[in-house]
């Protein structure tokens, strides 16, 4: 080891620049982290192929600025030195990361070079040499040195966009190769046009860097030291600012967890009104705000506005004036892909010989323009283009960026599909050919076979229990198995047997990384993207009838008389299900109704008999013990929610025909109390062996002041809502019930479920035990065990319990379990993943809904006519709820000429000069006509059209056409015509369309093609009942999809 000295020249506190002399060691054994080493290195953890015709040494400013490029699978043997790396980290915190992450996932050929701490590769500074030509050299010199510590059996190419690095170094060295990025691609990667893509759109915002030149638009922000010091003092506040999706122009709010500082007439949220006070902060930024003296503060405006409709109404109803300032600094951006649309061509934009410069306009609201520098701005007219922002300058009044790649035309399906994914962050290639290796096989060659080791070490339960699954109609991933036997000591068996994927999917290897970073099946309104290759989730950890399967139980032993539980046995078992039954034949079974059971219909007639009457009393017995629990929980405070409740029809070929309102069965709650019982009983057993390390989900209870449309709307209609715990909630909404009208209750459960806070994972070494609490389900302890193909939480929640009976044997483990930290890293990734599933499903049943009512004619078709009921009041109109669709939206009463809705004596409705007046319970219209009146939970009809929009997602447009119900009989009982036709209509338009494009023969553009999807005809036994089931029994929709403000 050799000790050196290295100089280094800072900026002190005061401006001065200080001297500073730092030791920097040198040693001659540093891993080189390839596997042709013949020197013996300490090359621990991934290393780089000895198959590959050369490893590629990016210099630091390719690093830089074309990481990008870099992040390609195609591209392999990728050494990043230390050099480049702090280069990178000089830039920001966000791409360094990127680099690490990039570093450390294996199904990436990149490994890390400490080429500083190398005594043979590493460069002094000399005096007078500028920083870049140094980091070049240093580069240049860990190439040598590579080719040279491989005994020259692999080349290596260094890729610069230095021309003079290129002409100093290319012929230096035999083996080593110094091209330029462009050149690198066209010899190496030609076939890889993506790649050549994104450099001429990189390359071309590089060249535009600089070019604004001018006045500044906005305020510089202040220095990080600065920012600090004024978080300490109070004097600023720090938060994520979040762009109102109804306002974008003109309204933002600070999201802050925490308010540290002495102020106590702050709340959580503060106003930043208009686009100069933002000062180039983006929506999801982490910001640093002054706020303005109390007498500049500004209120929140209450009028509906377009495409409003979904809101926390605990900030609707403030009107005084709150907090208000401005942005003064940045501590991180949070840049993500955007998709955005290139306009059609208005000759106000700039052009030069090569590209044009235009402003895109990205499909979310909240976004500003995005400057875009192109070679297609004419190719691309009216097409979805995904884009990523690079910097914006004081100088600017739009941020600059490059585009990625071309999703497709705005408005085909496919393209506003692939939208609704990238807008979210999810990004789900399907699974590569290594991942698919580690998977075992199952095919009528060579059938998979339980091993007989495995069945040594299980509990075998496929003689002595009935185990039997209950499932939505179709279903092919059956992660939940149940069972329930009388014993012979006089009690009751209850069991609940989980798919043991944790089997199939080692820690560490590929598919658990990919699984992790999905973290959740992903569920659209016409397909699916799992979590796990079909392979596990629809063959070898489906718990199939009449196959041997794996998997983790958890059986108790109840006392028969008071159902306490006795006994708990947790383990890994072998289990063959005998019944597999969707809900409407297990529900049939129960009211005795005549059904057909087909695993029963080759038997003779007294042995049939025998064994439906056996299913039965299962069935029977299954039903009288989740009464028990579930009279338990509601004793203890339990909630009741509504939800949009909306599912999937699918056909014999597993193709999706309607979204139909889901029919409520007991047999739904029954199977849910069974799951929600071994939830909280496996959270109970890991907490108790790692206290400080377990993966458990909690719903805190939810702010007072966002009950407060609730408490005012049961007011309205004589009933009184208390919300002080979860259990005078669910007392005063069962009470809150009107005999005349059904959707009354069903209304205020849904208002409650919006006013919920979110249930979250996290790890038990974060929070106080007080914290554990789920407020929705009343139980003291929580977690996800029962769904591991489709959660990523439930296969690390196995582990634990696999983990913590290994303790009770005595066995020790070979691999150490993930710290607090990692876990609770683990469990913030999982809560946005989750976050991301829910609005995309959101959005995806949005498309929809807007692609079925676009191509019909509102004025004539009767598809697009509705009845409505008004939840909520505001200054120019109501909220509605339209129990046939499922969808809840604004109607306008004053519309922006003024004009107010006067309705007639037969109810219908027109426009006519008039004013509007808001009371508490209803809003009256006086006009000429009169006045006209609109209360709280009054049946209204309303016609359906489609907002349209090139730039921006459809959304569905309401007006009302009569103050009196729609066919009044048949709103109470909501009819699935509409939604049967809807997913086919749509298909079928879709489908039209492709058929004309291919018939017109219109020129592709390089790659247009979409390989996101896994399943073009889904196995998908549930679109919304997925959501469905965690909004009414875990709360996982309770809370709104984005913070809106009205």
């Amino acid at each position: 080891m050799i000790k050196t000295e290295r100089v280094l020249h800072l900026r002190g506190c005061r401006g001065r620049r200080v001297r500073v002399v730092r030791e920097h060691y040198l040693r001659t054994r540093v891993p080189c982290c390839s596997c042709l080493c013949q020197a013996d290195c300490e090359n621990d953890g991934k290393l780089l192929p000895g198959d590959l015709t050369h490893y590629v040494v990016p210099d630091a400013a390719v690093v830089v600025d074309y990481l990008e490029i870099l992040e390609f699978r195609e591209l392999q043997g990728i050494i990043f030195t230390q050099t480049a790396c702090q280069a990178l980290h000089s830039k920001g915190r966000r791409h360094y990361n990127r680099l690490r992450n990039l570093v450390r996932d294996p199904r990436h050929d990149c490994v890390l070079f400490a080429n500083e701490f190398q005594e043979y590769s590493y460069c002094p500074r000399e005096k007078g040499e500028s920083q870049e030509k140094w980091q070049t050299r240093c580069v240049y010199s860990a190439a040598v040195w590579y080719y040279n510590h491989l005994a020259g059996m692999m080349n290596i190419v260094m890729i610069t966009e230095d021309p003079e690095a290129i002409a100093q170094y290319s012929s230096l060295t035999s083996g080593v190769y110094v091209i330029s990025v462009q050149d690198y691609l066209q010899s190496f990667w030609s076939d890889l046009q993506a790649a050549h893509e994104l450099y001429s759109s990189i390359s071309q915002a590089l060249q535009e860097q600089g070019g604004e030149d001018g006045e500044k638009e906005y305020a510089e922000h202040l220095p990080a030291e600065v920012l600090e010091a004024g978080i300490k003092s109070g004097r600023y506040i720090q938060g994520t600012l979040d762009v109102s999706k109804h306002r974008p122009q003109n309204d933002a709010f600070i999201r802050t967890k925490n308010i540290s500082n002495k102020n106590t007439d702050l709340l959580l949220n503060a106003l930043v009104y208009g686009r100069k006070n933002r000062n180039r902060a983006m929506h999801g930024d982490e910001v640093v705000v002054e706020l303005f003296p109390k007498n500049e503060w500004r209120g929140k405006v209450t009028a509906l506005t377009q495409g409003q409709g979904d809101e926390k109404s605990g900030e609707d109803s403030e009107s005084a004036p709150i907090p208000t300032g401005r942005v003064v600094g940045i501590l991180q951006r949070n840049w993500r892909d955007y998709v955005v649309t290139f306009p059609q061509r208005d000759g106000t934009q700039s052009q030069s010989r090569n590209s044009q410069r235009i402003l895109a306009i990205p499909w979310d609201h909240r976004i500003p323009k995005i400057r875009i520098s192109t070679q297609q701005a004419d190719t691309l007219q009216d097409h979805r283009v995904v884009v990523r922002v690079d910097s914006w300058e004081s100088t600017s009044l739009y941020p600059n960026g490059h585009s990625v790649r071309v999703l497709g035309r705005a408005g085909e399906l496919e393209t506003e599909v692939q939208t609704v994914l990238i807008e979210n962050c999810i990004h789900v290639l399907p699974f590569s050919d290594a991942q698919l290796r580690e998977m075992p096989v199952n095919s009528p060659e060579k059938p998979w076979s339980v091993d007989p080791s495995e069945v040594a070490q299980r509990r075998d339960l496929r003689e002595s229990h009935l185990v039997f699954s209950i499932d939505p109609r179709g279903c092919e991933d059956v992660d939940d198995t149940l069972s329930v036997r009388s014993l012979a000591n006089g009690r009751l068996e209850l069991g609940v047997h989980i798919a043991d994927v944790t089997h199939f999917v080692k820690e560490g290897s590929l598919t658990d990384l990919e699984a992790r970073l999905r973290a959740t099946t992903y569920y659209l309104a016409d397909r699916r993207y799992d979590m796990l290759p079909a392979v596990l989730s629809a063959d070898l950890c489906s718990l199939l009838q009449g196959v041997d399967r794996y998997a983790m139980s958890v059986l108790w032993e109840l006392d028969a008389q008071s159902l306490e539980v006795q006994e708990v046995w947790y383990g890994r078992t072998l289990i063959r299900s005998s019944y597999q039954l969707h809900y409407e034949l297990a529900q049939a079974l129960l009211n005795g109704e005549q059904a057909e059971v087909p695993e029963l219909t080759n038997l003779g007639l007294k042995e049939k008999d025998a064994k439906l009457a056996q299913l039965t009393q299962a069935l029977e017995m299954l039903t009288h013990i989740a009464r028990h629990l579930r009279a338990k929980r509601d004793r203890g405070g339990a909630l009741e929610l509504e939800g949009v409740e909306v599912r999937a029809q699918l056909d014999e070929e597993r193709n999706i025909t309607a979204l139909v309102p889901r029919q409520p069965l007991e047999v739904h709650e029954t199977v849910a109390e069974c799951m929600i019982y071994a939830n909280h009983w496996v959270a109970r057993k890991i907490q108790e062996a790692f206290p400080n390390q377990a993966l458990l989900r909690r719903h805190p209870p939810p702010r007072e002041e966002l009950f407060s449309q609730l408490v005012d709307t049961a007011k309205a209609r004589g009933f009184t809502i208390c919300t002080r715990t979860n259990k005078t909630l669910a007392n005063s909404l069962d009470r809150a019930v009107d005999p005349q009208d059904p959707l009354v209750n069903r209304l205020l459960r849904m208002m409650a479920t919006v006013a919920m806070s979110q249930a979250l994972y996290f790890s038990t070494g974060t929070q106080p035990q007080d914290q554990y609490y789920h407020y929705g389900l009343a139980l003291d302890y929580y977690t996800h065990f029962t769904s591991p193909i489709r959660r990523y939480a439930d296969i690390m929640v196995h582990r634990l319990l696999t983990a913590a009976l290994d303790i009770e044997r005595g066995v020790v483990s070979s691999k150490a379990l993930a710290s607090n930290k990692e876990v609770e890293e683990m469990a913030e990734h999982i809560n946005s993943k989750n976050r991301a599933a829910q609005k995309a499903q959101l959005l995806s049943t949005t498309l929809f809904q807007c692609l079925f009512f676009k191509e019909r004619d509102p004025q004539t078709d009767q598809c697009c006519v509705a009845d409505a009921v008004i939840y909520s009041i505001r200054d120019n109109g109501v909220l509605v709820f339209i129990p046939e669709y499922g969808v809840k939206g604004a109607v306008y009463l004053k519309n922006k000429e003024g004009l107010v809705v006067a309705a007639g004596q037969d109810g219908s409705c027109e426009w006519q000069s008039g004013t509007v007046r808001k009371y508490p319970d209803h809003i009256t219209t006086t006009s000429s006509c009169g006045t006209s009146t609109f209360r709280l939970f009054d049946h209204i009809t309303v016609r359906i059209s489609v907002h349209s929009s090139t730039c921006h997602g459809d959304c569905l447009n309401l007006e009302v056409i009569s103050n009196k119900p729609h066919r009044s009989a048949a709103s109470q009982q909501p009819s699935s015509r509409g939604h049967r036709q809807l997913v086919q209509e749509v298909v079928r338009q879709n489908e039209e369309a492709l058929a004309l494009e291919k018939t017109a023969q219109r020129p592709k553009l390089s790659k247009e093609e979409r390989e996101f999807r896994q399943s073009r005809t889904p196995s998908l036994y549930s679109v919304l009942e997925e959501i469905r089931e965690l909004a009414l029994m875990d709360l996982e929709m309770v809370s709104p999809l984005s913070a809106s403000t009205a």
